[in-house]
């Protein structure tokens, strides 16, 4: 009898094991450090470099089926170089990429390579028509967000053409509206957008320290709900959550005390990087310090919610830094971006040891 329990034990945990998601290699780049990932509705995926340090060659590319990098839009757009005039038609800093629901390319360019300041007011959104492979429209967001910024991330409620972009250097959201192309920087002296000064991000039982001291992460991550009714955001630096009714962000009249008021505070959860939604209203997020990806169910609740996580996946080896999402076809796409590793955290040297990596599972 013990015999069979034993063998009914290990039948069950090797059912587990084979229906657990399993990380798929998409991309890899061994040089060159990656941040963000976004994949079209037809599968064309691109991938983003930020002029973080001198080892340095695209801002934007398209990968190809057989893993190799094309500069996108244009050759030209990948040339600027610290030192050089800035040009509207060359990205300078690219922090993320993103497609839309109406499979539009958007670009942030933060402008600020090194991360030591904005550059000749060149901070933007681009969109660019996926068809065409043109740029349609730029955001300029001189007036906005300051010289000392740094935009993060991005999502678009394609129903009221709104985007809403994370800005992490001091915190807060940057509201655009699309159609008139008016955008307000909003929440900045909200504490859902400051990282807690009371939370240690310790990653492998060391703080996080360049040289300055702590690295502090302000707004970072952001996830549109499906029908555009929920923007979820968080400091990178701490592991709490929080969101708001898009309604409220769209509602200029508010006053910024009476919009943080609107802000539901979800806990804690982890110290993830980027997040996503999926169709279902799952939110899925990583965890840079515990090298884990979690789903999160009912992200379309209504208030209260507290949300509970789901682990989909250790793995030390490969989680290095899970950075930006997206979805296609059924798979969660990530980037890793061993931040954790870079020499300005580590005291002046790399201790990168695997390629920055675009990778994927199955979430349906």
């Amino acid at each position: 009898m013990i015999h069979k329990i034993s063998f009914l034990l290990l039948l069950l945990s090797q059912l587990a094991l084979a229906q657990s998601p399993r990380l798929e290699p998409v991309f890899g780049d061994n040089t060159y450090q990656i941040t963000g990932v976004a994949v079209s509705k037809q599968g064309r995926v691109f991938v983003n470099y930020p002029y973080w340090t001198d080892t340095y060659r695209y801002a934007v590319a398209e990968v190809g089926k057989d893993g190799s990098v094309k500069p996108y839009p244009t050759a030209p757009y990948n040339t600027w170089r610290e030192g050089q005039p800035v040009s509207p038609d060359q990205w300078i800093c690219v922090q993320s990429v993103h497609v839309d629901a109406k499979d539009r390319l958007w670009v942030v360019d933060a402008a600020s390579p090194k991360q030591n300041g904005v550059v000749g007011d060149a901070h933007r959104l681009v969109c660019i028509n996926l068809a065409t492979n043109q740029v349609e429209k730029v955001f300029p967001m001189k007036g906005i967000v300051g010289s000392n910024s740094y935009l993060n991330d991005v999502r678009v409620d394609t129903n009221h053409e709104v985007a809403y972009l994370t800005e992490s250097k001091l915190g807060g959201i940057v509201v655009v509206d699309l159609k008139s192309g008016q955008a307000r920087l909003v929440l900045k002296d909200a504490p859902s957008v400051k990282a807690d000064p009371s939370y240690t991000f310790i990653i492998d039982g060391r703080e996080l320290r360049d040289n300055l001291g702590p690295v502090r992460f302000q707004s970072d991550g952001l996830a549109l709900t499906p029908d555009f009714a929920y923007l979820y955001y968080k400091p990178l630096s701490d592991n709490k959550l929080y969101r708001i009714n898009t309604e409220h962000l769209r509602n200029a009249a508010l006053t910024p005390k009476e919009l943080s008021a609107k802000v539901e505070d979800l806990g804690r959860l982890a110290s993830t990087d980027g997040m996503i939604t999926d169709d279902k209203g799952n939110l899925y997020l990583g965890d840079d310090q515990a090298y884990t990806l979690y789903r999160v169910p009912g992200a379309l609740s209504p208030a209260p919610f507290r949300p509970t996580k789901q682990v989909l996946l250790t793995d030390k080896n490969r989680l290095m830094w899970p950075d930006s999402y997206a979805i296609y076809n059924g798979y969660l796409y990530l980037t890793t971006s061993h931040i954790q590793h870079m020499a300005k955290n580590n005291g002046g040297k790399s201790t990168r040891k695997g390629p920055y990596e675009v990778l994927r599972l199955k979430i349906e």
